[in-house]
């Protein structure tokens, strides 16, 4: 099959996913998740994005973009300012809207999650609901080392919590996230 070119407005598309990822990756560089492997942690942005592409059937390059960026305003030195000066307003709108605020305790940012998710936009709800796909997932394949089966119990129940308030905006996900949450108690419970 030959090879076609692309038009203008995929290619700045493709561009503006591409910029993200390698933004998202020196940002994240020196960071690893919680799990037994310390896996790099830019899997993890870009394993939600590749829920909400492969999984949800969203093309939206700036959703996209933004779940490549997800966790780079809340765990790394960047800025909301450096986002849309990169990205755009809208992009940046997105990442802050999913981004806990750090200097706050931690029980009081989990809560916050749950009383917010109802007043995300569209773009940030799908975001958060990829992310607590993907952090599921994790924790039924690679937890971390010191988590007992109540401690990840007790994520699921508050992954729900925050899910409930974000439901609606994309049926497949809704359904993804329901059989993963299953399969991690059903794992739990056997």
């Amino acid at each position: 099959m030959p090879d076609r070119e692309m038009t203008g407005r995929e290619n700045n598309e493709i561009g503006l996913l591409f910029r993200a990822l390698a933004f998202a990756a020196e940002k994240h560089q020196h960071q690893r998740r919680k799990d037994i492997e310390a896996q790099p942690y830019i899997n993890h942005p870009i394993a939600v994005a590749s829920i909400l592409a492969n999984e949800g059937g969203i093309a939206n390059p700036e959703i996209l973009a933004g779940a490549i960026l997800h966790d780079t305003i809340e765990d790394t030195e960047t800025s909301r300012a450096e986002l849309a000066e990169l990205f755009g307003d809208r992009i940046a709108t997105i990442v802050t809207e999913v981004t806990d605020n750090k200097s706050l305790p931690k029980a009081e940012r989990k809560r916050l999650q749950v009383a917010h998710g109802p007043t995300l936009s569209h773009e940030a709800k799908l975001v958060k609901l990829a992310d607590k796909i993907s952090n599921l997932r994790d924790l039924a394949v690679s937890p971390p080392a010191n988590w007992a089966a109540t401690r990840k119990a007790d994520y699921c129940d508050w992954a729900e919590q925050v899910v409930a308030g974000v439901r609606g905006q994309n049926a497949r996900l809704d359904a993804v996230f329901d059989a993963t949450a299953a399969r991690l108690r059903a794992m739990l419970a056997g």
